[in-house]
């Protein structure tokens, strides 16, 4: 039984860390409780964001076995009694933006995004996406894709609050940029919508995703245009890199999204 225990207590311990379980099993967090709140302006030299660990870097959608993304994904979470909050780091020599609508198709642009569902049931859950410019979309999805959907594309998670920074030059292909930063609190008074009015207490557990999409791009006349096939005329598919794989290029899969452990 003591070895039975001790081996239960290795496999949580390695979960936690951000390393993959065997066959690509879904990843786990920790996400600590701030009795600070961080100032939402994409700079994370907030106290509490120093506390709070990295997750494992992005790999490719389908999962270890596939190439490694070209440029490095990372993310933070934190939450108090009012707000989830996620931070990314997504390094990127040449940051750009087109997109400047809210709730337009914002994966059209290269773009970070944020998937939740707080009872894990894998029906009606929130999707969150955002480019450099701080240029929003969010929705939700009563089912999955596979399952008809819909997407209700009008929603917007009011108190929601995003910022970017830039460590960089905004499409100006002219240098090479580091990287751009994103800071999102999302109001627990909506998602607790999708968890029978329930906010997190310390000991649950929600099912969350991030995605990064990246398109290959190169310089023409001094702005970025996405590349094509030379033999189809096409353009090129995009790069999607995530946090927990998904064994397939559908991030409308929550069954195989991360877990997120709220502790204090």
């Amino acid at each position: 039984m003591k070895l039975i225990f001790i081996a239960l207590l290795h496999l949580l311990s390695s979960s936690f860390s951000g390393e993959p379980l065997p066959n690509d099993a879904p990843l786990r967090y920790v996400c600590y409780y701030t009795t600070t709140a961080p100032q939402i302006d994409g700079i994370l030299n907030d106290e509490c964001w120093k506390k709070a660990p990295w997750t494992a870097s992005f790999q490719d959608i389908r999962g270890k076995d596939f190439p490694k993304p070209t440029y490095n994904t990372r993310v933070k979470m934190l939450w108090d009694d009012h707000y989830f909050y996620v931070a990314a780091c997504l390094e990127e020599p040449y940051i750009q933006g087109t997109i400047t609508q809210r709730d337009a198709v914002i994966f059209h642009d290269n773009d970070f995004e944020v998937f939740i569902d707080p009872d894990g049931d894998t029906y009606l859950y929130y999707e969150f996406e955002m480019n450099a410019l701080n240029t929003i979309w969010d929705l939700l999805l009563v089912r999955t894709y596979r399952e008809g959907g819909p997407a209700l594309n009008g929603y917007d998670a009011k108190g929601l609050r995003s910022a970017v920074y830039i460590d960089g030059t905004l499409n100006d292909p002219s240098d090479i940029d580091k990287a751009w930063y994103v800071e999102i609190a999302f109001p627990l008074d909506v998602l607790k919508e999708l968890n029978g009015n329930r906010k997190p207490a310390a000991g649950d557990q929600w099912r969350v995703n991030f995605s990064r999409v990246e398109w290959h791009t190169t310089i023409v006349n001094g702005k970025y245009i996405k590349e094509k096939d030379p033999i189809s005329g096409k353009t090129l598919p995009e790069e999607n890199w995530v946090w927990s794989p998904q064994g397939v290029v559908d991030m409308h899969r929550p069954e195989m999204w991360g877990y997120v452990h709220f502790s204090k």
